[in-house]
């Protein structure tokens, strides 16, 4: 009975830290910035087959989630990711979910040549220059190493950035102790100003 009570114990611990580390990093290196004109970026994640995987299904859920209905006339979704396999470039099969499986008719702009991280910001800089707000939509982790990239890459920019609905309690909950050691090893290289939070 008390190894089970342990075990109960030890799970309960890594949920709630699984859920503590992603909230934390779905709010590092976010404002509050105001303006109509608004930018949602949704990084792909490697896409060998004909239609969105698992992973690009959530993040576009979490990028259409993360318009702002108030701003949602002023709102551009940036779906960016090339192809990881001769195939449809992964920016191209998100947009294909968003309209044909979850209805969504605002406006789309697609990159679709990246295959990296570094690229994804690089790459998608020309189509944020004239927008008030920049959301990333992917894992919380996934996310905060692309704002923190924008943010070497054009601090200027990096000042619109506001928080994407990445991050809700409960959901993926079995999973996010997983990635959160995942997430752990993917920042390694951020700097300690790089994951403050903004509450």
């Amino acid at each position: 009975m008390r190894l089970w009570t342990g075990v109960a114990v030890a799970g309960a611990a890594a949920l709630a830290w699984g859920e503590w580390l992603n909230w934390r990093w779905s709010r590092a290196l976010v404002g509050n910035s105001g303006g109509a004109v608004e930018a949602v970026v949704v990084l792909g994640y490697r896409n060998p087959q004909a239609t969105a995987n698992l992973i690009n299904r959530w993040r576009v859920r979490a990028a259409i989630r993360s318009v702002d209905a108030d701003r949602a006339h002023g709102t551009r979704v940036i779906f960016s990711g090339g192809a990881t396999s001769g195939g449809a470039a992964e920016a191209q099969l998100m947009a294909d979910y968003a309209k044909s499986v979850l209805a969504f008719d605002g406006t789309v702009v697609l990159e679709d040549q990246s295959r990296t991280t570094w690229e994804n910001i690089t790459n998608v800089i020309p189509l944020l220059e004239d927008v008030d707000r920049i959301k990333i939509a992917s894992q919380p982790a996934h996310a905060l190493k692309a704002r923190a990239y924008l943010r070497r890459q054009r601090p200027d920019l990096a000042e619109k950035l506001v928080r994407a609905d990445d991050y809700h309690p409960g959901e993926w909950m079995v999973v996010k102790p997983l990635l959160a050691l995942y997430g752990l090893r993917t920042l390694r290289g951020l700097e300690a100003d790089e994951r403050k939070v903004s509450l």
